[in-house]
């Protein structure tokens, strides 16, 4: 026997006349097919439903996907609160284009110098850092298209349609500011033995950076949800060892390039990535506590030993 649901917007307005028709048994992905029907514009992935908002919480408690209704107790007569999570966009859409532009507007300015710099009438030879500075840069993203296809499971599907701008602005407008300097005509490049053993190094990390991602990709089965403790390769002394051998590969790049735009790019994505470990640090902590029959999530490093 179905059971109706009322979902309000956060004003309080009844969305759906009469109340929404799911089965008591129904899951949380088909309250939002149920819903989607009754409000063709929003399709599932752009949904949010929590409860209302009680007086002793900071935040409502929000209806997962793959559980069903049962699981929060939700019944015939049921408030709900929609919330409208705007356009939504793929996750691997997004990843390919943050990184397919870097790849190639990179190359570009390495390889059309004639267009790039117009007000130099000899444009020198290429120097072999800037060759394996090229070299280094395509792989990374290449390597990085290739995760987001072959590698990666997404605990989610979707992500705000305006993370695509957003990520895109970052990875496209570094790359630019990166390889402009790095293949300028006045471009002074460092010792050559010097960045052969930096950037050698540097892939070691690359390939030590795939590692991890292919271990984090194991913990999850396909379409699988929830959390479990990273082991092995780095995981065992640090929290995000993906972030650990991705920030010291560019801060080699840095150093065997020997530019200031370089480290900048480095700066700034070290410290968006420690805000991301940081949290989830905290998170793993909280979900092993050792208690209850849970195991007790180790002593580790965040993301950059000694120091984090």
């Amino acid at each position: 026997m179905a059971m109706k649901v009322s979902i309000q917007s956060r004003s309080g307005k009844e969305l759906v006349k009469g109340g929404l028709e799911v089965s008591p048994e129904g899951t949380v992905e088909d309250l939002k097919r149920a819903f989607h029907k009754a409000k063709p514009q929003f399709y599932p992935s752009r949904q949010r439903f929590t409860f209302p908002l009680k007086a002793d919480e900071k935040k409502a408690t929000a209806l997962a996907d793959g559980k069903k209704l049962s699981d929060f107790d939700v019944k015939d007569g049921t408030v709900l609160i929609f919330k409208d999570l705007g356009p939504q966009i793929g996750y691997s859409t997004v990843f390919f284009w943050e990184y397919f532009g870097p790849l190639m507007v990179y190359a570009l300015i390495y390889v059309l110098p004639d267009i790039v710099y117009p007000g130099y009438r000899h444009i020198p030879k290429k120097h072999p850092v800037q060759t394996m500075a090229l070299a280094y840069w395509s792989f990374h993203y290449a390597k990085r298209i290739f995760e987001t296809f072959v590698v990666h499971r997404f605990s989610h599907g979707t992500m705000p349609l305006t993370n695509l701008f957003k990520n895109c602005g970052y990875y496209w407008g570094f790359a630019a500011f990166v390889s402009y300097f790095v293949n300028h005509p006045l471009y002074t490049a460092p010792s050559t033995k010097a960045a052969y053993v930096l950037f050698s190094v540097a892939m070691l990390c690359q390939f030590a950076n795939l590692t991890t991602h292919i271990i984090q990709r194991n913990l999850r089965p396909p379409g699988g949800k929830g959390y479990a403790i990273p082991r092995g390769f780095g995981f065992d002394y640090i929290t995000c060892a993906n972030y650990t051998f991705e920030i010291y590969g560019w801060i080699l790049f840095a150093a065997a390039t020997w530019t200031l735009p370089a480290l900048l790019f480095i700066t700034a994505g070290a410290a968006q990535m420690a805000i991301w470990a940081k949290a989830k640090h905290a998170r793993l902590r909280k979900i092993f506590d050792g208690k209850d029959g849970r195991p007790k999530y180790p002593k580790r490093w965040i993301m950059l030993p000694p120091i984090f």
